[in-house]
């Protein structure tokens, strides 16, 4: 693994709507379990018309915390620009040998 990665969790994509599932309505998405999962499961439900990229809406991903996110995107393949989609929180997608990645750099608390 690179250097600098620390494992947060896995993303996968689901139809289910699941319990205490988040509502992200700027990027169409509901997300639930990461934390009452003991395994790190996140799940993500799309609604139709979600920005999210296809792959990322099928394809379940790993995801990273970084120090430093542009340093981690630079020179990869990027499917999702670093954003902010809770408070204190940048996230960003690679793709990596067909596979989605995501990269976590915590600013502060949610």
């Amino acid at each position: 693994m690179q250097a600098g990665l620390r494992f947060h969790h896995i993303g996968i994509p689901t139809h289910t709507p699941r319990p205490g599932e988040r509502h992200l309505p700027e990027h169409k998405v509901f997300i639930s379990g990461y934390e009452t999962s003991p395994y790190a499961v996140e799940w993500m439900r799309f609604e139709p018309g979600s920005s999210v990229p296809e792959l990322v809406q099928r394809v379940p991903h790993v995801a990273f915390e970084v120090d430093d996110i542009a340093a981690a995107i630079a020179g990869k393949e990027v499917l999702i620009q670093p954003n902010s989609p809770s408070r204190g929180v940048t996230v960003a997608f690679i793709v990596d040998n067909g596979a989605p990645i995501e990269f976590l750099q915590f600013t502060g608390k949610n």
